[in-house]
């Protein structure tokens, strides 16, 4: 963030990541919605964007790329942002993403410090796409459920926008690599707060995820190692399982929009997330106020 003036900031924020599906058209759509959401998180309007593209021109054709950065570009142009150039490199393996320029007034800006006990937990995305591309590698998983991942993770995370200019949400993440859990404890440290999180009102993004799980231990290393992470900061019911502990901690590529909402003003904020008809929204959990010294930040319960 860079204050321009009394009410004024620019958000700036770079990502990147190589290819988690076969289509080069969907591969730029996820990677450029990924990194807008940064923006669209802290509450931002993204105004321009510069391709990064590195790619092995001696293995992929000038047509494969081309269609890297067409979705890339069609997502920049959803998200009503300029695309204003990039820079390209020779690499071994592809990676494509978009480095973003975007602008909030300073006074209405969304943090992931600013929780409150009180306040709603409201997730706008189901979780385990770590695990289902890691399906998909292995060659475990195919057909309508790929589908519904790849429209899951090239849905833009819009709302975070609407929402911070109509003062609605404080604080917010964007749900991405460190998994739900990962992401909601630095919310907690940083807002000196603790959360509960109700598993039963986790969404998964099909009932494949959890046979994945289950049968298959179609579990990324990027998730176990989430998961002994935030071990040290969670407290788990009893009741919550192995499979829940997986799902809350999966490494999500472009996951949804973890908000904590006020319950003032929880009405308005799950209007705008059935406006937006492409977002989807769950009731996760709530903030409560900070305990004593060596209590864990979250409960799962």
């Amino acid at each position: 963030m860079y204050r321009l003036s009394d009410d004024l900031a620019m958000v700036q924020t770079v990502d990147f990541f190589t290819p988690i599906v076969d289509d080069p058209y969907l591969y730029g759509e996820i990677a450029a919605t990924n990194s807008l959401s940064d923006v669209f998180a802290m509450g931002g309007r993204p105004v321009t964007a510069m391709n990064i593209v590195g790619m092995p021109a001696d293995v992929l054709s000038l047509e494969i790329i081309h269609e890297i950065l067409r979705g890339g570009a069609d997502k920049v142009k959803e998200a009503n942002c300029a695309l204003a150039g990039g820079h390209s490199i020779k690499n071994p393996e592809p990676i494509y993403g978009l480095s973003v320029t975007g602008l909030v007034n300073p006074h209405r800006m969304i943090t992931n410090a600013g929780a409150e006990a009180g306040d709603v937990l409201v997730l706008t995305k189901p979780l385990g796409t770590g695990i289902l591309t890691t399906g998909i590698k292995r060659g475990l998983a195919e057909g309508a459920i790929v589908i519904e991942a790849v429209s899951l993770m090239s849905r833009l995370n819009t709302p975070g926008q609407k929402m911070a200019e109509e003062g609605l949400v404080k604080c917010a993440t964007d749900v991405t690599g460190f998994g739900l859990l990962g992401h909601l404890i630095s919310l907690c440290r940083s807002s000196g707060t603790r959360a509960v999180i109700h598993s039963h009102e986790i969404p998964a993004i099909s009932p494949e995820i959890i046979r994945l799980i289950e049968e298959e231990d179609c579990v990324p290393g990027g998730t176990k190692q989430n998961l002994k992470t935030a071990e040290a900061d969670t407290e788990f019911g009893v009741q919550v399982s192995p499979t829940m502990k997986y799902l809350l901690a999966d490494a999500q590529t472009s996951g949804g929009l973890l908000c904590c909402v006020p319950e003032a003003n929880l009405a308005r904020v799950m209007e705008i997330l059935d406006g937006a008809e492409t977002l989807s929204k769950a009731i996760v959990g709530h903030i409560t106020p900070a305990g004593e010294a060596g209590d864990k930040l979250v409960s799962v319960v």
